[in-house]
């Protein structure tokens, strides 16, 4: 079994950090249930220049370092691991955030999974120079058999996997999305996600 898990948003609280920082640097508070949009910029209504302040902000390694996990998602993936499932966390973060990425699982006892870092969302536009461990051509060659992924902006990358299963991470800016099809199920917690893999 193959089991690609997205990291911010699924392993942990990312958005939620995103809204305190909005709030400290700009004075822009947006409540979590209501960021309806995936694009933080769109979320917190933010120029361009800002936009880029709060990206790089979330970024520093003591920040990344800082997210809450998202409860059970730690022990659910090694549950996964004990039972011979190969886990990739499969991250838009740019290689620039590997390091602390990784120090982050290894001190929420998730050291046996592998990471790889993919430009899913042209990272490139606000982090100048950024660069990614795991190159698009290279990803389509992976396999899996379940996806966790919350972002709607990054389904079309499961389009060449026809019989792939995707639980969707239940969050706001994709609860007014339609889902692209019946292999999408949308779970409220690591527990209706550990229960729909088979």
């Amino acid at each position: 079994m193959k089991i690609y898990v997205d990291f911010d948003d699924c392993l942990c609280e990312t958005a939620r950090s995103f809204s305190d920082i909005a709030d400290r640097m700009f004075g822009i508070r947006v409540p979590y249930e209501k960021m309806h949009f995936f694009n933080l910029q769109k979320s917190f209504e933010l120029t361009d220049e800002q936009f880029e302040k709060l990206m790089l902000e979330g970024h520093r390694p003591e920040v990344l370092l800082s997210y809450q996990e998202t409860p059970g998602a730690a022990t659910v993936v090694n549950r996964w691991v004990d039972r011979g499932y190969e886990v990739s966390i499969i991250t838009g973060r740019p290689f620039s955030a590997y390091e602390p990425s990784r120090i982050w699982l290894d001190r929420h006892g998730m050291k046996r999974v592998k990471l790889f870092c993919l430009d899913k969302y042209g990272r490139e536009n606000f982090m100048k120079g950024s660069d990614f461990s795991l190159k698009l051509e290279d990803y389509y060659k992976m396999q899996f058999d379940y996806a966790v992924e919350d972002s709607p902006l990054a389904f079309r990358f499961f389009d060449h996997l026809p019989e792939l299963k995707v639980l969707v991470y239940d969050r706001p800016w994709n609860r007014e999305n339609e889902l692209p099809g019946v292999n999408y199920q949308r779970c409220t917690n690591w527990e209706e996600i550990e229960k729909s893999v088979l």
